[in-house]
């Protein structure tokens, strides 16, 4: 270990535990929920294998009127839920990590979709996941309803083994609702001063204190400002004044911000490492407990800072946790080299949004410890040394030569560029996008460190080349091309646009004039970040979608509301629900997607944003020879996707190289026994 990162291995004490070291995977979603207890537990426990002193499972609601169907959620509902949980306390203690439990109540956030239960909330409001319904407003028997709520769920946690225990008072859920004055309206002791606002919080905390905290420790998760301005919490007002109140009385302090779910686990794109110490660096000086927080954190050096500058006690992580479950042990061995660091791209974010299971574009083996039997270090070796080509260094490339050679086979990696990374020295030139090339860099550095990985850059394959390399396996890792005819996700109609360029054109250095007409039928962040790039190079843009939003599908990873204010503040035109369906003599031809109503833009260059073509003219040219060794493909050579999907596709491969048969997918399936309350 280096020593200048010792102080991050001290013990800490919270309440009646102590936990090991100051790591401290803070609650995230993984989409897995009560449906798949043996996935979840699973995840958790390679989590606490991976030097986390305190691991912490997703939200889980107490009560069936917190119901966030169709995602992936945990309930503590019945003694089945609580059997269900302890497996995942008994994984992390298994390694010697404190195991935490996020005890949850949505109030007008709750869709209840799947219980069919009336929402409660401070006051009648609309139910705000835009359903067409409303939260009616708590009386005093529904808030000692709802504190008993909260303590019946913490007396099950803690039979099922959980050391630290959650009251949630963030993401604009029940508690924080009550907190803020934007949805508290009410004129009795539960509303009006911050004091009353704050008076159901301290409620749930003393309750929960009182049944558990003999043997567990109570955390408190507060926004500290909802980032509303004036109008809300803020962490120079109510959000400080708040703390003050309850210095003393939770366990633990863990602090973040608040508003929509992207403003606290927001993208690389709109933010630093450590972008939330502005608003969370107060908090310990108010308060002799322990506190944490978030920040993305992936440098050693950054988080001893955060600990030596006295923001924080433990270092927080969702994210970095998910790209790496080991980063806590290789920086205690001595190998913070090896750390995979998170990107901050938020497709773990988008699985959630998607209600399936958790991925990540660093990490193939997120939640597929159980279901795959996967695991982030270890792979098994191939009985025999087989030599194997993979042509292409991209995202899929290095993914599939770096764990080929980690299984023993004889690795040569073929890359017809100068440099490695295939789609990434592209795409990381984007505005925001630069850490997507760690992708590329940790692929490299660690087939750096394999004997029996052969790297050849600048060298092109031929289908007479691949054949004399004789080798018993082909991997074609090539990637795709940019669409020129058109075919998107909503225009399926190949048309003519002569003239017109591809992302792929302007990478490659396209001359640009006139006004930019950005045709987005792709919807993901390509569309959007051109947008952004070429305004910023002081072209008049104009970007049109058939959606009615730009980059639409980035609502899944919370970013398209950042991306959209964006693209406004640099002047971009954003122009919805239409087509470009010509070109010509200057202009471009729009159509409504609504109306089919036809009209006309100024046009000097047109950029194509739709769909991408595999680049498998190597794989059709083999596939014309005879004699040669089985030949696979991989990435967006086999199906153009993400970076994510790229990745996972070729390690999937290289997990399953030498197998005849993968078998079938592993499902959990219930008991298929009534479970009543």
């Amino acid at each position: 270990m280096d020593p200048d990162h010792a102080i991050l291995f001290d013990p800490v004490r919270i309440g009646p535990v102590t936990a090991p070291n100051r790591f401290y995977q803070t609650p995230h979603a993984t989409g897995l929920g009560w449906q798949r207890p043996q996935a979840g537990a699973a995840l958790r426990g390679v989590k606490a294998e991976g030097g986390w002193g305190v691991v912490c499972t997703e939200y889980c609601s107490i009560h069936p009127s917190s119901d966030d169907s169709p995602y992936g959620f945990l309930t503590l509902w019945d003694d089945a839920d609580e059997c269900a949980l302890a497996r995942t306390a008994e994984a992390i203690h298994a390694h010697g990590a404190l195991a935490g439990i996020e005890l949850w109540h949505g109030g007008a956030h709750a869709s209840n979709r799947m219980t069919r239960t009336p929402g409660i909330a401070p006051a009648t409001q609309p139910a705000l996941y835009h359903l067409p319904t409303t939260a009616r407003a708590m009386d005093m028997a529904d808030i000692r309803a709802f504190r008993g709520w909260q303590r019946t769920a913490a007396l099950r946690a803690k039979r099922a083994g959980f050391d630290i225990i959650y009251v949630y008072a963030g993401h604009d859920y029940l508690p924080f609702q009550f907190l803020s004055a934007r949805s508290n309206d009410r004129g009795d002791a539960y509303g009006g001063p911050l004091e009353n606002r704050a008076r159901l919080l301290r409620e749930m905390i003393e309750d929960t204190k009182d049944a558990v905290g003999d043997r567990s420790a109570v955390a408190l998760r507060l926004a500290v400002d909802e980032l509303h301005g004036p109008r809300g919490i803020t962490s120079e007002g109510e959000g400080r004044d708040v703390v003050a109140m309850l210095a003393e009385l939770p366990d633990l302090w863990d602090v973040n911000v608040a508003g929509a779910l992207g403003n606290d686990s927001k993208s690389a794109r709109f933010s630093p490492e450590g972008f939330q110490e502005p608003y969370v660096a107060f908090v310990k000086s108010l308060t002799s407990k322990p506190v944490v927080s978030v920040g993305r954190f992936t440098s050693p050096d950054r988080m001893v800072s955060q600990i030596k500058r006295g923001i924080q006690d433990f270092i927080g992580a969702a994210r970095p946790s998910i790209a790496d479950p080991f980063l806590p042990a290789k920086i205690r061995e001595g190998r913070a080299d090896e750390i995979r660091e998170c990107i901050g791209c938020n497709i773990c974010r988008a699985a959630n949004n998607e209600g399936v299971h958790l991925r990540c574009t660093q990490n193939p083996t997120i939640a597929e410890e159980w279901r795959q039997g996967w695991h982030p270090e270890r792979v098994t070796i191939h009985p025999r040394r087989d030599k194997v080509l993979v042509v292409g260094a991209g995202p899929s490339g290095l993914e599939a030569a770096l764990t080929l050679g980690r299984r023993g086979l004889e690795v040569t990696l073929a890359e017809e560029q100068g440099q490695l990374g295939g789609r990434l020295l592209r795409e990381a030139t984007l505005p925001g996008l630069a850490t997507w090339m760690r992708v590329r860099d940790w692929r490299a550095h660690m087939i750096g460190k394999l004997a029996n990985v052969e790297v050849f850059r600048g060298s092109a394959m031929t289908a007479a080349d691949v054949a004399a390399f004789a080798a018993d396996h082909v991997v074609l890792a090539t990637g795709s091309r940019w669409r020129r005819d058109g075919v998107g996700v909503v225009g399926m109609e190949p048309r003519g646009f002569p003239g017109a360029l591809t992302p792929d054109d302007i990478f490659a250095g396209a001359t640009v004039t006139g006004p930019v007409v950005i045709h987005d039928d792709e919807h993901y962040f390509m569309g959007g970040a051109l947008a952004e790039r070429l305004a910023g190079q002081g072209h008049r843009v104009a970007l049109v979608t058939p959606h009615t939003m730009a980059s639409s599908w980035t609502v899944m990873t919370n970013e398209q509301d950042f991306i959209q204010a964006r693209l406004i503040e640099a002047g971009v035109t954003l122009i919805t629900a239409q087509s470009v369906t010509a070109r010509s003599d200057g202009e471009a031809r729009l159509e409504c997607a609504y109306t089919g109503r036809e009209s006309r833009i100024p046009c000097g260059t047109l950029i194509l944003v739709t769909g991408r073509l595999p680049d498998d003219q190597l794989y059709r040219n083999l596939l014309a020879l005879h004699g040669l060794p089985p030949v696979s493909r991989v990435g967006d050579c086999l199906q153009p996707s993400s970076i994510a999907d790229a990745v996972y596709s070729a390690h999937r491969f290289a997990r399953a190289y030498g197998q005849t048969d993968e078998g079938p997918l592993a499902r959990e399936r219930p008991p298929f026994q009534e479970v009543r309350p």
